[in-house]
């Protein structure tokens, strides 16, 4: 079966870094492109990062763009999020996602199959 598991999340003070993986397995990984999104207490879910199965494009939401860098490594099925210059309102509960296709429009609103269950992220001094 598909599975999703982040790990990486945990306290960051305010500037600092974070690394997210996604490890994937049940599926052709190499196959599928990836997001990651975030929810915040209170708030709704929020995209955060994609890229395509081959890795050859990135895409980032405006709140994150130039801060969060989103890799894959198709020999280890795992997906990335390099967090960096990290601000209180990062603070979310980050997930990553599969898509139903390897390349999607991500100006639109992607289609997901299967999420993971999140790792949380905390940003604080």
């Amino acid at each position: 079966q598909v599975q999703l598991v982040e790990s990486g999340g945990g306290l960051a003070q305010p500037g600092g870094s974070l690394r997210l993986s996604c490890a994937a397995s049940g599926f052709t990984f190499s196959s599928y492109a990836m997001s990651w999104a975030r929810q915040a207490p209170g708030k709704g879910l929020e995209w955060v990062s994609g890229i395509y199965s081959d890795g050859s494009d990135t895409y980032y939401a405006d709140s994150v763009k130039g801060r969060f860098t989103i890799s894959r490594d198709n020999t280890k099925n795992t997906l990335y999020l390099q967090m960096n210059s990290l601000k209180p309102e990062d603070t979310a509960l980050y997930f990553c996602a599969k898509t139903l296709y390897g390349a999607v429009d991500y100006s639109g609103s992607p289609e997901y199959d299967y999420w993971g269950q999140g790792t949380q992220v905390t940003v604080s001094s």
